[in-house]
């Protein structure tokens, strides 16, 4: 988590994108602030 870049400041959404990056599995958000990761959003 300390590698991704600093573009969502709220820790506990940090942990979601990265716990969806190790996993591999899309995240269910509206929140835009997502997309600017290596993440599939869906919404």
């Amino acid at each position: 988590m300390h590698n991704l870049p600093f573009h969502h400041g709220d820790p506990f959404d940090r942990t979601i994108i990265a716990q969806a990056m190790v996993e591999k599995m899309p995240i269910v958000t509206c929140d835009g602030i997502f997309q600017s990761y290596n993440v599939t959003c869906l919404w």
